[in-house]
């Protein structure tokens, strides 16, 4: 089990490999104001990944719990999705999906070790589920999806991938 943050969830839809999470992990929580920032507004703002990943919930595999965010949180001005995300994580003592430096800095904090979109796909190709090239190509999806990393990031990827392979 893990605890799921929008970011993850939503380049995971947009590049069509939602399904590695359910897949790694069997159950996905995410707290109320993750699924309204990907589900209730995504559909607002006619996003296709909205629509998968509310299926996900539907068929039980997300799923939806409701928490208030720990106040320590408040202090390093992150969203608040990513602060029930990091206080659901913490409450249930798993692991937490986040991609923004703040959130995984505040996560870090709390005593979590906050994993992203790339170990999830680094773990999916150490565990098979993905040849390297098929890695490589999703990296390559993910920016032009508009997943934001630099070069840097990209290239230790690069080399994470050749180590998982």
């Amino acid at each position: 089990m893990i605890v799921g943050n929008s970011t993850v969830l939503i380049y995971l839809a947009k590049i069509g490999k939602l399904n590695l999470l359910k897949r790694l992990f069997k159950k996905i929580l995410i707290p109320g104001e993750v699924f309204n920032e990907i589900v209730i507004r995504g559909k607002e703002q006619q996003h296709f990944d909205a629509l998968i990943v509310e299926k996900s919930v539907e068929e039980g595999w997300i799923e939806v719990k409701d928490i208030t965010a720990n106040e320590e949180l408040e202090s390093f001005g992150i969203d608040p999705g990513e602060e029930q995300a990091i206080s659901l994580a913490k409450s249930l003592g798993v692991p937490v999906l986040l991609d923004q430096t703040h959130a995984r800095i505040a996560a870090r904090a709390l005593g979590l070790e906050p994993r992203g979109t790339i170990f999830v796909l680094a773990v999916a190709l150490r565990k098979k589920f993905l040849t390297y090239e098929e890695y490589l190509d999703l990296l390559e999806a993910l920016v032009k999806a508009g997943f934001r990393m630099s070069d840097d990031v990209y290239l230790e990827a690069v080399r994470l991938g050749r180590k998982c392979r």
